[in-house]
């Protein structure tokens, strides 16, 4: 597959951390410097798990800022900047632009519902508006807008800075079309369906999973592709999709804020309407933890 972008492999979805109910960048920036260390492709700020429905503008502004700073060219650094408003995704991209994001995650307008023709003015002046790389973001069971290959590819061959499409649809059908289709990178948006997505010949992925294994991710996307280590890719599958399950027990971010703050000692706070993690869910993710060996067991039952 050709590659119209310059990023590849897996992307983590970055948590935003808080502290008393603000914004604690010093636990960015710690999490951050783990996925440099290890070998963790690129990063996501400011999107679904970075709760940036929730965040206000200036604070989102203000993780953008300082993603992008102190990354200082070590990881490509993606910011989510999408509204269900046209004129404030417009602004937000402009901003990421100007502090040196490298690249935008730009989600369909939820709650709207438009029509192709809306998709088509609000990626246009998105586009418009910014010379970064723009990732389209199709997750129609959280926006309830649904961005068709088809018309994806259109608003791609319409648009040169509209790159690649983080596809987060349930089953495969819809990464077979924009495969087939061949106008934009492919990233898996689904975490339950990535080794598919990896089989398949998808550019990379963006997922929450990386927070817990992003060695085994990174891994993944260098040995599971065509004709390369399918028994090793088949291990990483086996060891990646417990954990990505566990990750969904209930909406994310709150289950793993939760794990990050068992195994890191971060803070687990999430902003309403998001609560925090259930106790049976709780149980649940402790065991996915403990069975790929992200916690003591000695100390989880001391």
């Amino acid at each position: 597959m050709s590659s119209h972008s310059p990023f590849h492999g897996s992307f983590v979805a970055l948590p935003t951390f808080y502290c008393d109910g603000k914004i604690d960048l010093r636990q960015l920036a710690a999490l951050m410097d783990h996925h440099v260390d290890v070998g963790t492709d690129g990063l996501l700020v400011c999107g679904t798990t970075g709760e940036s429905v929730t965040l206000s503008e200036f604070e989102q502004r203000r993780v953008m800022r300082f993603a992008a700073e102190h990354a200082a060219g070590r990881l490509p650094v993606i910011a989510g900047v999408g509204t269900n408003s046209t004129a404030e995704t417009v602004q937000l991209a402009g901003y990421a632009e100007e502090v040196g994001v490298d690249a935008l995650l730009v989600v369909t307008p939820y709650y709207n519902k438009p029509s192709p023709n809306g998709l088509r003015l609000h990626y246009g002046e998105v586009a418009a508006a910014t010379k970064l790389p723009i990732f389209l973001y199709n997750n129609p069971g959280r926006t309830g807008c649904d961005l068709d290959p088809d018309l994806a590819a259109d608003l791609a061959r319409t648009h040169e800075t509209i790159v690649a499409v983080k596809e987060a649809a349930p089953g495969l059908e819809r990464a077979r079309r924009h495969l087939a289709l061949g106008a934009l990178d492919l990233f898996c948006g689904e975490d339950s369906l990535l080794a598919d997505y990896v089989a398949l010949g998808a550019r990379g992925s963006i997922t929450v999973t990386a927070n817990l294994l992003p060695e085994d991710l990174s891994d993944l996307f260098r040995v599971g592709g065509p004709e390369r280590d399918q028994e090793r890719a088949n291990t990483l599958a086996a060891r990646i999709a417990p954990i990505a399950e566990a990750l969904f027990c209930e909406s994310s971010p709150v289950p793993v804020k939760w794990a990050l703050s068992r195994i890191w000692g971060t803070t687990p706070d999430v902003r309403a309407p998001l609560a925090p993690l259930e106790p049976e869910s709780e149980q649940l993710l402790e065991a996915a933890l403990l069975s790929a060996g992200l916690l003591d067991r000695e100390l989880t039952h001391s």
